[in-house]
């Protein structure tokens, strides 16, 4: 009998774990056919009628789908004489959950049947992180697209309060007024269709606008370095901040963590085992500029061409197969327009390593 008690589950960190299973966005959910093929398929490997995926928050476990009878977990009785079960990790390491299989009558798994599991569970961290990666880059595109929206309302108003102004000059040329009319009421068109939009915005649950306050870009740095920090120590690098002072911007901290964010886990995934990944920072009038240099696969000039395209194909490949949606560039581009700064690449080539500029204004 293999059986890992669900409370055995929780790391030392709890916050960072518990911030990663939110980040997914599975709590509270419900049942995908999805997830219940994939517990379907962890009993028919097993050869047992239960089966099931989990997820812990603090305290409660989340089902998500279950196969069969219902189970509570972790397991209070003797009812189940045959229970085996492995962790679903992020990608990071984080323990977010399990996926178990349960029978009555008890029977011997076999070490083929676990590493299958193994994998089952491997697939349900597959499924989360392709999601909220195509979920991230929608809402970006999206937020971006509005914020386009509501600044092109500006000038179409300004348009068409002058040409109105314009008809009704004294004296006014009978085809000068005409036109000025027609301008008016194309140009009152063109807003009202991009109210339309902007209201259909603003049913969204969250604003598209960016939140802006005074963020240091100094703490931001910090926070997604430590949320990275798994992913750090499995590949042993390490990330040198190179920011002494405290460094305030106005900005929408929880966007420039996505920023950030991006930029690093690509940094750690693109650099072998053992390098140093360096943020540093330059600062010009109205504008500071963050630098995330590594010493990874580095890019080639092609590549460099068509980097921010959507599912480029790049020469660069991770150096530990991980997994790489071709997206997260994509999320970063959208975010940074949207505080109207911006981003850019540098690489010597192949094998030099990438330095990643994000410039943002100030105020």
């Amino acid at each position: 009998m293999h059986y890992e008690k669900a409370d055995h589950m929780i790391p030392p960190d709890e916050t960072l774990r518990l911030g990663k299973l939110r980040y997914y966005e599975i709590l509270n959910t419900p049942a995908e056919s999805a997830f219940d093929q994939i517990a379907q398929l962890a009993a028919e490997i097993f050869d047992v009628p239960n089966a099931g995926i989990s997820f812990q928050t603090d305290g409660d476990m989340f089902m998500k789908s279950q196969v069969g009878s219902s189970i509570e977990l972790p397991l209070k009785n003797d009812a189940f004489t045959f229970f085996a079960s492995t962790s679903i990790k992020s990608p990071e390491g984080y323990e977010l959950g399990l996926i178990y299989v349960a029978a009555i009558k008890f029977k011997e798994a076999t070490l083929q049947q676990l590493k299958m599991l193994g994998l089952l569970a491997d697939m349900v961290t597959e499924k989360l992180e392709s999601r909220i990666s195509i979920r991230r880059t929608f809402r970006a595109y999206d937020d971006r697209l509005h914020v386009l929206v509501h600044d092109l309302k500006n000038p179409m108003t300004t348009i068409s309060l002058q040409s109105e102004l314009l008809g009704r000059i004294p004296g006014v040329d009978e085809r000068a007024s005409l036109i000025a009319d027609k301008i008016n009421t194309q140009s009152k068109k063109i807003i009202e269709n991009l109210n339309g939009l902007l209201i259909s915005a603003r049913k969204e649950a969250h604003s598209f606008k960016p939140k802006k306050a005074k963020v240091d870009l100094k703490e931001v740095l910090e926070d997604v370095t430590l949320n990275l920090d798994l992913a750090l120590k499995q590949k042993n690098q390490t990330v040198l901040i190179d920011i002494e002072a405290p460094l305030e911007i106005f900005a929408d901290a929880d966007k420039l963590k996505v920023i950030f964010s991006q930029l690093l886990d690509n940094a750690i995934k693109f650099s072998p085992k053992g390098r140093e990944i360096k943020i540093s920072h330059q600062t010009e009038e109205n504008e500071v500029t963050i630098l995330v240099k590594d010493n990874g696969v580095g890019l080639t000039e092609e590549d460099l061409d068509k980097i921010f395209l959507k599912f480029a194909t790049l020469t660069a490949v991770t150096t530990q197969h991980e997994n790489n949606y071709g997206l997260g560039l994509i999320t970063v581009n959208a975010l940074v327009d949207i505080h109207k700064g911006k981003l850019w690449v540098e690489s010597d080539g192949k094998d030099l390593g990438t330095t990643f500029y994000v410039a943002l204004p100030i105020k």
